[in-house]
């Protein structure tokens, strides 16, 4: 979901409001008032009759323009003339704050209820909480700044303050915001999105990748064997996210966005067993794997290599060692094995048999 979208879902919710500012400038409060009202009545007739369902955010916002506004005439003074932005900043403080504090995000619900062909991811999620933090914050500070300003500062500095002063701190707030992501963004692994072809259809953070989005990303596995029909096996160290402290295929890793699948493949051998990739035979067609968290679009290959291996990444693995066959069967009874690798054991004993029995014809 980009921003774009979610403003052109819940723009026709705020636009009473909008007319209403607009309107007061124009023609006073008064007729600003009858003006916005008349619109927003209209366009909830207009939404009645197209989608046959009452809007209640629109209702909402007419509703609160026609509490303000009647109070405004009923106390027609300078100080409640000044201090009306700072009622309308404290509302919607307040339902920022629920949202971005409380247990329920209010914001999130709404959106989620408006916005019910645009799917909302957990990192997503998270960013827009994050925007409405940033919110709360901006609009307390300049909700007392404008209290401030209408009981003890002129009306010329009144007027910049609680008027253009607040759309220079929104656009600061959102360059600042804008660059920070920029800056995160940069620092994460990006993986490409396939289809069960292979074929890129898009990317997507590694992050968002695995928070249950079901969004296919290709990995690559090569599993390693010596002359004696030994398997090298690597244990995955207890920090990782994915199936700690278990032992697993000798390298694996997702091709990130824009590498080829040998590039890649030479990348995670180079850190996983320090040895570049030779003589590959493939394992067998890729295949799509599927955990809670992630799915995969898996390409395997079978290689022959007698070590030393010497990772790159030493963090990243906790052991190396080559198992029997007969080892790692009892090895996948005990439960030790990664699923996956389970999963792609039939194959690789084939394929170790056959070139196994070529190499020494």
């Amino acid at each position: 979901m980009n921003q774009w979208n979610l403003m052109k879902k819940m723009l026709p919710g705020l636009l009473p409001i909008f007319v209403f500012i607009i309107a007061d400038e124009i023609w006073g409060t008064k007729i600003g008032l009858l003006v916005a009202v008349g619109f927003g009545l209209v366009q909830l007739g207009f939404v009645a009759i197209k989608e046959k369902r009452l809007d209640r955010f629109v209702l909402f916002d007419t509703l609160l323009l026609v509490v303000m506004g009647a109070v405004s005439i009923l106390l027609d003074n300078d100080i409640f003339f000044k201090i009306k932005p700072a009622i309308i900043g404290v509302i919607l403080s307040v339902i920022l704050g629920f949202s971005a504090y409380g247990q329920k995000n209010l914001m999130l619900l709404m959106s989620k209820r408006y916005l019910k062909d645009v799917s909302i991811n957990q990192q997503q999620e998270k960013l827009m909480n994050n925007g409405i933090r940033v919110m709360f914050w901006l609009l307390v500070f300049h909700t007392f700044l404008t209290i401030y300003a209408a009981f003890f500062m002129s009306n010329t500095a009144w007027a910049f303050i609680s008027g253009t002063l607040f759309y220079i701190l929104l656009a600061v707030v959102f360059l600042l915001m804008f660059v920070i992501n920029r800056v995160k963004m940069k620092k994460q692994e990006w993986l490409p999105l396939v289809d069960k072809t292979g074929k890129c259809i898009g990317t997507a953070s590694r992050q968002d990748c695995h928070s249950g989005s079901r969004k296919m990303h290709p990995v690559v596995h090569l599993h390693v064997f010596n002359h004696e029909g030994e398997v090298l096996l690597q244990k995955r160290p207890l920090s990782k996210k994915v199936q700690p402290g278990m032992w697993d295929t000798a390298v694996g890793g997702h091709i990130s966005a824009g590498e080829t699948l040998e590039v890649a493949l030479s990348r995670e051998c180079r850190e996983e067993i320090g040895v570049l990739p030779k003589r590959l035979a493939g394992l067998s067609e890729p295949y799509v794997w599927e955990t809670d968290i992630e799915q995969e679009l898996v390409y395997s290959y079978l290689m022959e290599h007698e070590g030393p291996f010497m990772p790159e990444k030493k963090e990243e693995i906790d052991e190396l060692r080559f198992f029997s066959v007969l080892k790692v069967k009892e090895m996948i009874d005990e439960k030790l094995l990664t699923p996956n690798f389970c999963h792609e054991w039939p194959q690789l004993q084939l394929g170790m048999e056959t070139l196994l029995h070529v190499s020494r014809m």
